[in-house]
Formats: structure tokens, C-alpha cells, sequence
């Protein structure tokens, strides 16, 4: 099947399932002929797959079908032969009981349908927040040439002449309601001018910070963190990007040769600079243990805690993705902060770091901000040990309150999220505004999937006070668009026991987010007595999917996997199907 060009290049990998000239190779071939493609198709070109999460379950992705049509373009153009396939969808704002459950679930689909069909490279084609780790890990494991085009993010939501951003204002509206200063009508009516447009969400939640992060990892083409999903732009650089594989394909540029030690700490860089979400730390942790990399949270302390925020940008600042874009995007923040970055990092685009960003500009130093004027100095994520979170836990100090980043109070407990809303804003529960909340049960095993509820709202009586912030610790993860200071993976999670499951209402525990320390105020001894004490609950999930994620998930410190899947199996197929 090959033609007198390609007869003295190495086959590539599709070429096991189309050149044959026998009985494999007429099935492969035939039933694809009956899609329209011609002979020349299955010549020895690159066939490409385009992993498509597209759903109307996942409104984030609702738009790739469309965007697939650019990325095939590229394709053809470049000589490739582009095939779009389906993998689950991954619908943050709609799946229950959070989406984080079933990221593993679907990096096991993007792996097992690279691996059995006949592609030479992919382009993942994703954006919501867990869709675009969970395609990263599924490829990782595959590591064929591997290329990303994120969904987008929205237009600026806006009311009543404001412009307002995906979930941030929906917490600040929510307490505002429940403290009485804004009324259920205003609060409906907010509804509508939130989500005007396809794509992500507009603020530096997860799925904003993982396309930026994608960037900076060098596997993207420039500009697909920020543009936004309505500009044109973004159908062109679809389109370039389809291109783009082709050429990887032909230079063998695989995701191990991109994502090294270097990259993710160029994320974990990236992440502090632009004020990104608490999540960036799970997801790049199961995509580094994909890939082979050696990554921590000591990583993620020692690299990160220095670096200045200086995209002023919600939840940790003023304005929106669409804005940072036209500011002149990621490529204009990492030539700021080139000092800071390995620029000789290596990247999809066959340059460097540094050569892809060279002579990047920015447009509007209100939401770049000038390195002498950054929205926060020191803006990493902060990593806390002590007897409360013996393997770690996390906070983002610069969407805290400085006030409370030392802070000593007295626990208030719920023993999971259902005791939680039954009682937090009852009359009768004992809190003030020194007060520690405490929320147990939300771990990976406990909900299932580590939810994002860790940004517990605060009790009614506090907000009608105007009272805006108090320290809150889980082992849960909260939304990217969140804010506040809470204390969140703790580790190991409550529901293995782990010290968290022993907290007791009354007592006093230390946040110490300069000493990165977390300090439940017992004894030894009446901590062992406790844990002798403790007894498992019975889970209710006895069967499935569910069953198997609990009886393998990791903890949160080693990115919230199953640990089965660590490493990776690579691309090869010996046996044939009939």
C-alpha cells in the first residue's frame, strides 16, 4: 500500500493496521472505505486521531464538534488523514457527586482507545476542568506525538453594567443572599448574564488554569490558554494545530520528550503567576506519575512560593480571562517572568520556550502587572505539614485573608457534607468568627472523589455580622474560582483514619501558613487514644466503577490516581482482532 515516496521511510504505527496486503488488513481498510475515504488514504500518511470530549452534558465542551472541523482541516492540509473519536465528557458543572470521580475513569478511555486503533498521533480536544488532565494522563500512558487545542474560555459574563466571572460571584452572590444583602430576584436575575457565551469558565478557575498550564508545559500551541472559545482565532490556531501533529508525527516529538522535570516545574511557575487553582497541584501530580517524572509537593512549595502573582484576574483579582488574553496572554506573562522560567524548555512547537515567547508584549498593565507591582508577592501554593496533615495539605495564600494566614482557633465539626448542611446555619450551632471549620469525610475515598466543597460557605448568623472569612479545613478540594482561606487535601483523608478523622469539637488548632504548619493542639497521647478509638464507616458503594476507585485511589499528595494505572503501557499492539 505504500507508494514510491514513502517506501524507504519507516512504516508508521497506523500501517500495522492499513498496509497490510492479507485478510487483517482488507477488514481494517474496507469497513473505513465506507466513510468516503480513498485508496490513497491508507497510503502510509499519518492517520490522526482527534479525541474529541465533546457532549451537551458538559456545556464547557458543547462547541468542539465545530472546532474538530478546524483541527481536521490542518490535518488534510499537512498530508495527514484526520479520524475523530468519541471519550467520556466530563461535565464539572453537572455530574454528581463531583466530577473529580470519574477523571480516572475517563484517562483510562483516552489510553485504551489510543492504544487500540490505528493512530499515529493525537490531538486532545478538550477544556473543562477535569476533561483536559484526564486526556493528558490517558496520552501520557500511550505516549504517541500528542498535541492539545483546549475549548476556550467564555465571553466576560456580565449585570447590570458589570462584568461578573463563572463561579466567583456565583459564592459571593450565594452569601450575600444568605446574609440578607442581596435578594433572590437580583440573585436569578445575575443568572442570566453569567454564562453568555461557549467555553469554560471566564475566571482562573480550573479550566482556565490548566489550558495556561498546558502552555507552559510546551504542549500546546501558543495563545491556547487565553483566546477566547468565540474568537476566530481560536478556529485558526484548531487548524494550525492540526498541522502541527503531522509534523510531530514525522519527527517522532512524543509527550515524554516534552513533559520533563523542567516542564512541570515551568507549570508549577506558571500556576503562582497567574493566581491559578488549588486543583493545577492533583492534576499535574497523576499526569507527572504518567509520565515517569518524579513530582511533589515539596515541589510544589520549594518552586512556587516566590513567585509574584501578576495577572490581576478573579478569583485573586479584578478581571477575566478575555481581558488577560487581550492583555497579550500567557506568552506576554512568561516573557516578563523569563528570569524565573527555563525558557529552554522544549515544546510541541519544535522551538523552545523562550523562542516561541521571544518578543511577546503587553497591551494593559492593569491586568499584567509590572513585576515591581504584582497582585501578590509571594503567590505559590503553600504546602503544610504537622500532626493534622502528616502528608501534606494545601492553601492558596493569595486568595486568603492575610489576617488569617496565622491564625488559632477553636474546631467546629462536621462529620461529613450532610451534617454540614444540616447544621451550619441553625441558631443553636456554637461559632464565632475565630472559630476553625472543620469538614470530614470529603477525602478520595470518603465521598467518592474528593469533592470541591472545601470552601465551606459560613454559618448565616456570621455573614448577617459581616463577617466575609474564617479558616476552613478538609480533606476536599475546592473550585478554582473559589476564594477564602481554607486548608485543603489534607492528608492522609479522614475517612482512612487519618488525623483529621480524630478532631473533636473545642479543639484548638494552629494555621501557620509562613512556618507551613498545621497543628491539631492534643497530646500524644490522647491522639493515640483516639485513633484506637476510631472506627471505619461501612462505604455504600459495593459494586463498579465506584467500588473500584475506592478500593485503588491514592491520596491527594500523590495526585488522587489509581494506583494501577502509574506509568504507562506505551502504543503497542501485538495481536490482531480476527
Amino acid at each position: 500500500m505504500s507508494d514510491t515516496n514513502n517506501k524507504d521511510k519507516k512504516p508508521l504505527r497506523s500501517q500495522q493496521w492499513y498496509g497490510k496486503l492479507d485478510k487483517d488488513g482488507f477488514i481494517h481498510r474496507s469497513w473505513m472505505k465506507n466513510q468516503g475515504l480513498p485508496d490513497h488514504s491508507f497510503d502510509g500518511r499519518p492517520i490522526i486521531g482527534i479525541c474529541n470530549s465533546w457532549s451537551e452534558l458538559t456545556p464547557c465542551n458543547a462547541h468542539l464538534r465545530e472546532l474538530a472541523e478546524y483541527v481536521k482541516r490542518g490535518v488534510w492540509e499537512a498530508g495527514g488523514v484526520p479520524l475523530e473519536f468519541p471519550v467520556m465528557s466530563l461535565g464539572e458543572t453537572q455530574m454528581k457527586p463531583t466530577a473529580m470521580l470519574f477523571r480516572n475513569l475517563m484517562s483510562m478511555d483516552v489510553e485504551e482507545s489510543m492504544r487500540a486503533y490505528g493512530m499515529d498521533g493525537v490531538v486532545l480536544l478538550g477544556g473543562c476542568d477535569k476533561t483536559t488532565p484526564a486526556q493528558l494522563m490517558g496520552a501520557c500512558s500511550v505516549d504517541l506525538p500528542t498535541i492539545v487545542v483546549s475549548s476556550g474560555p467564555m465571553l466576560n459574563g456580565k449585570y447590570r453594567g458589570k462584568d461578573i466571572g463563572s463561579g466567583t460571584d456565583v459564592w459571593k452572590f450565594s452569601e450575600a443572599v444568605r446574609g440578607g444583602k442581596m435578594s433572590l430576584d437580583a440573585f436569578m436575575r445575575a443568572e442570566s448574564g453569567m454564562s453568555r457565551s461557549r467555553g469554560t469558565c471566564m475566571t482562573m478557575g480550573t479550566a482556565s488554569t490548566m489550558s495556561c498550564l498546558v502552555e507552559a508545559l510546551g504542549m500546546s500551541l501558543p495563545e491556547n490558554g487565553t483566546l477566547p472559545a468565540v474568537d476566530a482565532r481560536r478556529q485558526a490556531l484548531a487548524h494550525m494545530t492540526g498541522a502541527r501533529i503531522v509534523e510531530m508525527v514525522k519527527e517522532d516529538l512524543k509527550p515524554s520528550d516534552i513533559l520533563t522535570k523542567t516542564a512541570f516545574e515551568n507549570a508549577i511557575r506558571a500556576n503562582a503567576a497567574i493566581g491559578g487553582s488549588t486543583n493545577a497541584v492533583v492534576h499535574l501530580l497523576a499526569i507527572a506519575g504518567r509520565v515517569g517524572v518524579d513530582l511533589t509537593l515539596e515541589d510544589w512549595d520549594r518552586i512556587g512560593a516566590e513567585i509574584p502573582c501578576l495577572v490581576d484576574l478573579m478569583p485573586s483579582g479584578r478581571f477575566l480571562m478575555e481581558d488577560f488574553h487581550y492583555a497579550g496572554g500567557f506568552p506576554a506573562l512568561i516573557q516578563r517572568l523569563s528570569h524565573l522560567f527555563d525558557m529552554n524548555a522544549n515544546t510541541v512547537c519544535g522551538a523552545t520556550l523562550g523562542e516561541i515567547t521571544e518578543g511577546a508584549e503587553c497591551f494593559n498593565e492593569e491586568v499584567i502587572r509590572p513585576i515591581d507591582q504584582p497582585l501578590r508577592a509571594n503567590a505559590g501554593i503553600a504546602v503544610l505539614r504537622g500532626n493534622l496533615s502528616p502528608l501534606g495539605a494545601i492553601i492558596k495564600p493569595s486568595a486568603a485573608t492575610p489576617a488569617l494566614l496565622q491564625h488559632t482557633g477553636k474546631a467546629v465539626v462536621f462529620e461529613n457534607i450532610e451534617d454540614y448542611k444540616a447544621r451550619i446555619d441553625t441558631p443553636e450551632l456554637e461559632v464565632d468568627k475565630d472559630s476553625i471549620l472543620v469538614l470530614k469525610g470529603c477525602g478520595p475515598k470518603g465521598y467518592p472523589g474528593m469533592p470541591e466543597v472545601g470552601n465551606m460557605a459560613l454559618p448565616s448568623k456570621l455573614l448577617e455580622q459581616g463577617i466575609t472569612d474564617m479558616v476552613r479545613i478538609s480533606d476536599a478540594r475546592m473550585s478554582g474560582t473559589a476564594f477564602g482561606t481554607v486548608v485543603l487535601h489534607v492528608a492522609p483523608e479522614s475517612t482512612v483514619g487519618g488525623p483529621l478523622a480524630l478532631v473533636q469539637n473545642g479543639d484548638e488548632i494552629t494555621l501557620d501558613v509562613e512556618g507551613r504548619g498545621l497543628h491539631l493542639h492534643i497530646s500524644d497521647e490522647e491522639m493515640a487514644a483516639r485513633q484506637a478509638a476510631w472506627q471505619p464507616e461501612e462505604s455504600d458503594y459495593n459494586r463498579g466503577y465506584a467500588k473500584l476507585y475506592i478500593d485503588h485511589v491514592m491520596q491527594a499528595d500523590q495526585g488522587a490516581d489509581l494506583d494501577f494505572l502509574v506509568g504507562k503501557s506505551g502504543s503497542k499492539v501485538s495481536r490482531e482482532s480476527h
